[in-house]
């Protein structure tokens, strides 16, 4: 499952990080990284950008960089 198909509420554990290259490198730099819990607060009207709390801070993260992270659902 990937964080992108994660509702409003729902809390999951990073298990994979899967894109490559400048974005994995910025999502790691923001705190994504394997074994951290992370907490969908809210999603926009369309599905883009989803709103996630992680590591006690909000983050916003476009759909396409939300499918590139595999979690598991808690």
């Amino acid at each position: 499952m990937t964080l992108a198909n994660l509702n409003p509420g729902q809390k999951g554990k990073i298990t994979k990080i899967g894109s490559m290259g400048p974005i994995k490198r910025r999502l790691m730099d923001m705190g994504v990284i394997v074994g951290e819990q992370i907490l969908v607060d809210k999603v926009a009207p369309m599905g883009d950008p989803i709103e996630v709390i992680i590591k006690n801070y909000n983050l916003s993260l476009r759909k396409s960089e939300a499918q590139a992270i595999s979690v598991e659902v808690l």
